[in-house]
């Protein structure tokens, strides 16, 4: 059905401030690693983080060396159709499962067919095997 996967995600949290992302982006890109995905969720004092990267293990050092305090976590990643609703039949198809989504993001290009979501869920691993169609 899908090409769904388990991911493992790098959480940086952090105290806040101006320039944070140009900070850890030059940090990665001056090292040839890619962002994949990248969330940030911020307020006047503190910022998280959650990223995918090209090579999570370089990422994750290059990070922890810098001095940012790293997590990790399994995610989620699925890459949809780009149409109306298509995002809605997955959302329903794993509550009707009784998995619950606690985060997400997504990205789509506006000429793109297909967008590339990245959750995690109550229930990751049972997620993953719904959406390849098990």
């Amino acid at each position: 059905m899908l090409d769904a996967q388990l991911r493992t995600e790098i959480i940086v949290e952090t105290e806040n401030r101006t320039g944070l992302l140009a900070e850890i982006s030059r940090l990665l890109g001056d090292m040839g690693i890619n962002l994949l995905s990248i969330a940030l969720d911020a307020d006047s004092e503190e910022a998280r983080f959650r990223l995918l990267a090209t090579s999570q293990s370089y990422a994750r050092d290059a990070l922890r060396e810098a001095g940012f305090a790293i997590e990790e976590r399994d995610v989620v990643v699925v890459e949809l159709p780009h149409y109306p609703g298509f995002l809605c039949r997955i959302s329903e198809a794993l509550a009707r499962k009784d998995i619950s989504l606690t985060d997400l993001h997504v990205t789509v290009s506006n000429e793109g067919n297909t967008g590339v979501v990245v959750f995690s869920c109550s229930d990751n691993g049972r997620a993953v095997q719904m959406l390849r169609g098990r």
